[in-house]
């Protein structure tokens, strides 16, 4: 069979011919989603499908007829089979959509034209096969109607061809394309376990609502969910046959050889094809997993994110990479992959950072991991099973890959006990299941999705002005159901049509303050930002009734927004300060706007230096000094970021957005994409004052600050604090540090006299213990309890003991300080050669103190922690030593 007998096109040709395609056709365009789901139900955006759930169970509705996108996935449920023909952890998915827009049968023809359309991707006809679910007569006889013969169309049963959602919701059966790649692959039929048939694009025609029952009423709207893997297709186009030789991955495998130095497909058998396969795999994974906003962990996402990253620079070791090679991977992704996913261009340096930063923490895990797994290796004899339980817990607890353990054991003659690694792993597993078994697709029970039904969002008018009159009350909750009132000392959440209260958002906290009319009047204690675009006002009815329909005004507490507005103002300043002093990795992961402070957590690798936190801080204030202005303009969301405004990760944004800039507006110091409220001049924030640095994972900070009145605030307590310090050293407040410093001299001083009375010559406690040593012939012993004293200061009472007795002697002593039990036993040369062994002692003994320990024969010491049994080891050395 001719691989010639239709054109080759790009990946990115491919990408832009489809999205085309059903725009054309009346799709509403949607760029894909970030690999951070809205769903809390998903760890990763894992289909096409992910952003349009809300569609699908009918809570929202669409304008257009359906929808298209190029959706990036992630899928590391196969993770083991990762680097075989098919297998990928990140990919594209094509898609088109209709939430009962359009129809079944458009959606058959529409395929049909694209994938042989000359125009399209010209694909011959008589090598596309298609199966569909085995009682679908009406998807055969759509597909025969364009041309499809019988003989090209297979029935498969539910296993294969039939999509649900869970157990109950929506379900529907599937129609899969597949196109025979020839007889030089394996393979007999379509859906069969061969490469010969490979499927492309799947449709799945949901128009089942599965009861509990069993039974399978029709949904309300036919909907229709397709998917086409971009690099399955783009091999097909370019006349390849597996995923890893289209455009996009043959280049990252080109690279892995460039700098392994290896040839990929020099052989059937070549080893290093696989480990060449996963580097391409997991870095473009890596690259847009951070790009994202993903940072690494010990759980969740940013575990994956971990694992994948962890398990190709143990891959480039196999491949005998030296030193750190990761970023060379992500400058490629982004070569190749930056046009169409521009959030790789733009956060070049935070992947950069955190691709830098993990895989030197991994070199030194891996050299670490290697030194353990060697200590377990020395304990075996020869021809012994390394334990399962060992090799699981280098994996789980250090990050050690379980194929560098077989390896390094089977180089020194160890097997690997795998059962009992296997049985751990399906236990963390089965421990995972049970965390994550949730139904995602469970029916929206909601109230706020059943107001959005029927009323428009709330209309936000608080940016200028803090009171509003002429409010209508739209909507009232309580308990998560809608009241048609709510009486004087009742809780109730209140929906109006416009407002001027501020719905906690983005970091800002909600608003307080007061709803009230003639005879009513609620206290607002606090503005959330609901689903469906609703403003919620948590209200106690303070006077009257409200009811649905009245008319009432707002007041927001004035002063409270406005110190609210000043640190909001603050963080911005604070980013772009940042971003100034640390680099441009630094990206927000997270912000409090509260009246009294702000916090605001950030991207970076290392602690912030006391003198990079000054420079932060003198930035930030040279900008409230300035005066700048703080100027809010509307503008088309391309606009805005041509204009270099700033973005939040994961944060959806419309066609229209609100920019937030200060400074001039050639020149801004900060420019963000931004919904909250803000000064109007940075004059108006006084001072910043950083309060704290700290860390809140390995590649995140955090920043916790004041500005305004909680600026005084905390410098008025400090200076406080400072005064009463200063009267309790009887120092003025500018000779504090002075003073002590001659305190800790002082202090010094003490404890060297202190510890020469307790342990020297003079000390009347070894004097007691000198006194007390008994004759035991060939050297002279000294068992004794010292008080008052640390474990490393027994060596001192050794030396004085020594030169007391001033011939052959040897002690047993302990001490206790500070909870802690110290044990030492001591020898000259002759009492050692007349038999006595401290180590010997040491381990006999420690055991009582709750310790262990040993040493030579002329010296060893313990540690213990249970005081109890000090009068006990003393008693057993001397049982032991025969005194």
């Amino acid at each position: 069979m001719s691989t010639a007998d239709y054109k080759n096109m790009t990946t990115a040709e491919i990408r832009e011919d489809f999205l085309k395609f059903f725009e054309d056709k009346g799709c509403k365009l949607y760029p894909s989603s970030s690999l951070i789901p809205e769903d809390p139900s998903l760890l990763l955006a894992n289909a096409g499908m992910n952003q349009f759930k809300e569609y699908y169970q009918g809570t929202k509705t669409m304008k257009e007829i359906g929808a298209t996108s190029c959706q990036k996935c992630l899928r590391t449920n196969d993770i083991d089979n990762i680097g075989d023909a098919r297998h990928l952890s990140f990919f594209e998915m094509l898609g088109n959509f209709s939430f009962g827009g359009y129809t079944k049968a458009d959606a058959i023809a529409w395929a049909w034209e694209f994938i042989t359309s000359p125009e399209h991707l010209g694909l011959p006809k008589d090598r596309l096969y298609m199966t569909v679910f085995e009682d679908d007569d009406e998807a055969i006889e759509l597909w025969h109607a364009q041309g499809v013969e019988y003989d090209h169309i297979s029935r498969l049963g539910e296993e294969d061809n039939f999509w649900a959602a869970g157990p109950t919701g929506p379900c529907g059966p599937c129609s899969e394309i597949y196109f025979d790649q020839g007889p030089e692959f394996e393979g007999e039929k379509p859906g069969d376990d061969g490469d010969r048939y490979l499927e492309f694009w799947n449709l799945v025609f949901t128009q089942y609502d599965r009861q509990e029952d069993g039974s399978m009423p029709d949904l309300p709207h036919r909907n229709i969910d397709t998917g086409m893997g971009l690099e399955r297709m783009a091999a097909i186009m370019q006349h390849k046959g597996s995923n890893y030789e289209g455009d996009v991955m043959s280049s990252l495998i080109e690279l892995g050889e460039r700098l392994s130095g290896k040839e990929y497909g020099a052989s059937s058998t070549n080893p290093c094809d696989k480990s060449l396969r996963i580097l391409a795999d997991h870095s473009r994974a890596v690259t847009f997993m951070i790009a994202d906003g993903i940072l690494p962990s010990n759980e969740g996402r940013g575990y994956v994110l971990r694992r994948l990253l962890r398990r190709a620079v143990y891959h480039g070791r196999l491949l005998g990479i030296q030193g750190a090679f990761l970023t060379e991977y992500a400058h490629e992704v982004e070569r190749i992959m930056g046009e169409h996913y521009n959030e790789l261009v733009q956060n070049k340096a935070l992947v950069d950072g955190i691709i830098s930063a993990e895989e030197e923490r991994f070199g030194a895990t891996l050299n670490a991991g290697e030194s353990m797994l060697q200590a377990e290796l020395d304990k075996l004899g020869e021809g012994d099973v390394l334990s399962g339980e060992v090799a699981f817990k280098l994996h789980d607890t250090y990050g050690f890959p379980i194929d560098l353990t077989r390896e390094i054991s089977e180089s020194a003659g160890h097997e690997v006990d795998m059962d009992a690694f296997d049985r751990a792993m399906d236990a963390q597993k089965e421990r995972a299941r049970a965390t994550a078994n949730r139904d995602a697709w469970g029916k929206a029970n909601n109230v706020w999705a059943a107001l959005s039904d029927r009323l428009d969002e709330t209309v936000f008018d608080g940016y200028d002005h803090d009171d509003l009159d002429g409010c209508t009350v739209v909507a009232l909750v309580r308990d998560g159901e809608e009241v048609a009132s709510a009486k004087k000392g009742e809780k109730v959440e209140v929906v109006l049509d416009r407002t001027s209260f501020y719905g906690e958002m983005g970091g800002q906290i909600g608003d307080t303050g007061r709803i009230f009319a003639d005879g009513l009047e609620l206290r607002v204690e606090d503005t959330l930002h609901r689903e469906g675009g609703f403003t919620s006002h948590e209200c106690e009815v303070v006077e009257g009734e409200v009811s649905v329909g009245v008319t009432v005004s707002t007041s927001v507490d004035h002063g409270r927004r406005e110190l609210i507005r000043r640190n909001h103002t603050a963080t911005h300043l604070l980013d772009a300060a940042l971003k100034e002093v640390l680099g441009e990795h630094v990206n927000q992961a997270g912000s409090l706007v509260a009246p009294d402070r702000l916090r605001f957590d950030f991207t970076h690798f290392e602690a912030v230096t006391t003198d990079e936190l000054a420079r932060i801080e003198g930035e930030v204030n040279a900008q409230i000094f300035a005066a700048k202005p703080v100027v809010t303009n509307i503008m088309g969301i391309d606009e805005a970021k041509a204009a270099g405004a700033v973005a939040l990760f994961g944060e959806k944004y419309g066609d229209v957005v609100r920019v937030v800039s200060v400074g001039t507006e050639d020149k801004p110091f900060s420019r963000e994409l931004c919904g909250g409220t803000h000064a109007r001049n940075t004059a108006e924030l006084g001072f910043f004052k950083i309060v704290s640095e700290s860390s809140v994972g390995s590649n995140a900070r955090r920043i916790e600050a004041v500005t305004s009145a909680g600026a005084l605030e905390f410098v008025d307590e400090r200076l406080a604090e400072m005064d009463e310090v200063a009267a309790a050293l009887k120092c003025r407040p500018a000779d504090v540090m002075a003073r002590v410093e001659q305190l800790k001299d002082e202090k010094s001083e003490a404890e060297k006299k202190l510890k020469a009375a307790l342990v020297g010559g003079s000390s009347n406690q070894v004097a007691d213990a000198v006194s007390s040593a008994v004759d035991m012939g060939a050297y002279k012993l000294v068992v004794a309890h010292l008080n008052g004293i640390s474990g490393k200061e027994l060596r001192n009472v050794w030396d004085t003991v020594r030169d007391k007795i001033g011939s052959d002697c040897a002690c047993v002593l302990t001490s206790e300080a500070d909870g802690k039990v110290g044990l030492l036993a001591a020898a000259t040369d002759g009492a050692v050669s007349a038999g006595f062994s401290a180590g010997n002692v040491v381990k006999e003994i420690s055991g009582l103190v709750g310790g262990k320990g040993g040493g030579r024969p002329n010296m060893a010491q313990a540690g213990g922690k249970d005081a109890t049994g000090i009068d006990a080891a003393l008693d057993a050395a001397k049982k032991l030593l025969g005194a």
